[in-house]
């Protein structure tokens, strides 16, 4: 029985990897601008063999929507992974990867830096992800603060670093100019991979990948932590050094993913769950398979973002409007299932 599971997983992993390259294929040639598969043949063998090709489709298919696709694929598979982990520590399968503040946090740093240097820049970057790991710093520390169950006191926490951060969030937008910083911060904020370069792959995938990796060593621990603390101390293990592992590889990710693209939400919700459904609970495979749909589910939502109409959607927009109605559908179906 067990070989049988192992099987499937297999087949599904390989399954989902080979739409993964399907998706990034169609990515590079569909778009506003049309190019033929054959030129985008072109362009990466000529990227391969150093040689020249027609300029603009070699604009267009290698700098900007190789990057592109690209992000997408690491924002999305590290924030499914991130909110499968969280959602592992937390014993609760409704948690996401900002429940202690990190979006928050990483939002208000980056409309920070738009007011201050006037457009998206390093500084933009930089503040966005420092007020990330501050935020999820808070929360730890006003936790610690509070006696009772170390969870729930975690989760009021991030709550009130949110609302605060939340609330700064609207006073930028309040003193910022209505004609061109308004915009960028509010568009910003709904998210977006339009400005993916190959620099910008450089400096977000480190963080992303170790992170991912991090939390790929921890996995057989979180099953652990799915038991309970008093389960996983009976077992020799400590569940407040694998939490706070979890946590600061999860935050890591995000704060990434949010300095990188904005805020994008839903992802590590729904992604997780539609998992549980495919691989079950253990971690040993939920986390890897969160991974890669992760990575499809955002590469299908870019497509969409820059296809669909004349104008490019913003992806955080994009996520809410499928991700809620389907998790309202997962989550039906389950209510059914007990």
């Amino acid at each position: 029985m067990a070989e049988r599971k192992i099987d499937k997983f297999i087949l599904f992993m390989i399954f989902s990897l080979s739409i993964i390259l399907c998706l990034i294929f169609l990515s590079l040639f569909v778009g506003r601008f049309y190019v033929s598969p054959n030129e985008v043949i072109s362009v990466l063998t000529s990227k391969l063999l150093s040689s020249s090709v027609e300029e603009i489709s070699t604009t267009v298919v290698w700098e900007i929507r190789f990057p592109r696709l690209l992000l997408a694929i690491l924002v999305g598979a590290g924030l499914a992974a991130s909110g499968a982990a969280f959602q592992g520590c937390f014993y609760n399968p409704l948690v996401s990867p900002d429940i202690l503040g990190v979006s928050s946090g990483a939002g208000f740093g980056a409309s920070l830096g738009i007011l201050l240097t006037g457009v998206s820049t390093g500084v933009t970057s930089i503040l966005a992800f420092a007020f990330g790991l501050v935020s999820v710093l808070l929360s730890w520390i006003l936790s610690k603060m509070r006696k009772g169950a170390e969870m729930l006191s975690l989760v009021l926490s991030g709550i009130i670093v949110s609302a605060v951060f939340n609330a700064l969030i609207s006073l930028v937008k309040l003193v910022a100019d209505t004609d061109s910083l308004l915009p960028a911060i509010t568009f910003w904020l709904m998210g977006s991979f339009s400005g993916a370069t190959i620099e910008t792959i450089k400096y977000v995938a480190i963080p992303i990948i170790l992170g991912i990796i991090a939390l790929l060593f921890l996995r057989w621990r979180i099953n652990l932590l799915t038991l309970g603390d008093e389960e996983a101390k009976s077992l020799g293990t400590n569940p407040g050094r694998i939490r706070l592992a979890v946590i600061i590889s999860a935050t890591v990710i995000t704060a990434t993913s949010v300095m990188a693209a904005g805020v994008i939400g839903w992802v590590g919700l729904i992604v997780p769950n539609l998992c549980r459904m495919i691989v079950g609970d253990d971690y040993r495979r939920l986390l890897p398979a969160s991974c890669v749909v992760g990575a499809i589910f955002m590469l299908i939502v870019d497509l969409v973002a820059r296809s669909l109409t004349a104008a490019e959607i913003p992806i955080g927009i994009l996520t809410a409007l499928i991700g809620a109605p389907f998790f309202a559908l997962v989550y039906i179906r389950g209510g059914k299932a007990r």
